[in-house]
């Protein structure tokens, strides 16, 4: 449904992007809202937390927090993908 891709950059490495955090909001065959986040560093598969919403406010509320507090630890919005619900 909605996917956002924030990178950060080590000051070490110079332009080269180092670390990731993505979230991800989508639609379950339960009928919920998932909100899924991953991190780590670029090249690796990261970590990964899943959490359901019964609708679709909270799970929203969720992940533009999860995005801003990722801002505030020094990652920029890179992309932004949505997909049309089936």
């Amino acid at each position: 449904m909605l996917t956002l891709v924030c990178h950060r950059k080590a000051p070490e490495a110079g332009d080269t992007l180092t670390h990731f955090y993505r979230v991800e909001i989508s639609y379950n065959l339960f009928g919920e809202y998932t909100v899924i986040r991953e991190w780590g560093r670029v090249g690796t598969r990261g970590r990964h937390v899943s959490i359901w919403f019964a609708n679709l406010r909270e799970a929203v509320l969720v992940a533009d927090h999860a995005v801003h507090r990722a801002a505030h630890r020094g990652y920029a919005l890179t992309e932004r993908r949505f997909a049309p619900a089936a």
